[in-house]
């Protein structure tokens, strides 16, 4: 019973860390004024990553992030990720590669503002990333979603990486 506890605790982290992903793509492509304002909307001719990279950046890496603002490519990829690890993470598919993907996008984040301002290494970043590398090793993704249904198809029986 302990163990199925863990499991359904397993699976509501992953549900919200996809939910922190999959709302961070909304409220960049519509501009719905939480972290985006509506005339800053991607869909409106906004860059996702040009404020973060631009004006919240710092430490030693600040020139080369700050010089990767408003680039149409990392504009796509950014939102594209974002959108892929919401989903997948959520849906309970592709979870592996969606946790992967996410850990790394933590870490950039993390390295862009380095050292973090109320902490001499730690914020929410290197949370997360933690609790994404445990989504890879834990495979919550049986539990609420499309998980079981995913991991039973032959595609990912014979590539298990895709689980």
């Amino acid at each position: 019973m302990k163990q199925n506890k863990i499991q359904y605790i397993w699976a509501l982290l992953r549900f919200g860390m996809g939910w922190i992903f999959l709302w961070a793509f909304l409220d960049k492509l519509f501009g719905l004024g939480f972290a985006t304002a509506a005339d800053k909307a991607w869909l409106v001719g906004g860059s996702p990553t040009f404020g973060f990279l631009k004006f919240g950046t710092s430490g030693p890496l600040s020139s080369f992030y700050q010089g990767m603002a408003g680039n149409v490519i990392i504009d796509w990829l950014f939102m594209l990720g974002l959108l892929f690890i919401g989903l997948a993470l959520i849906l309970g598919i592709f979870v592996r590669i969606a946790s992967l993907i996410g850990a790394l996008l933590m870490f950039l984040m993390w390295t862009a503002f380095l050292p973090p301002k109320h902490n001499p290494f730690l914020d929410d970043h290197i949370i997360y990333l933690i609790i994404l590398i445990g989504l890879i090793i834990r495979r919550p993704d049986q539990r609420i979603g499309f998980g079981k249904r995913w991991a039973n198809t032959k595609l990912v029986k014979k590539y298990q990486f895709l689980g």
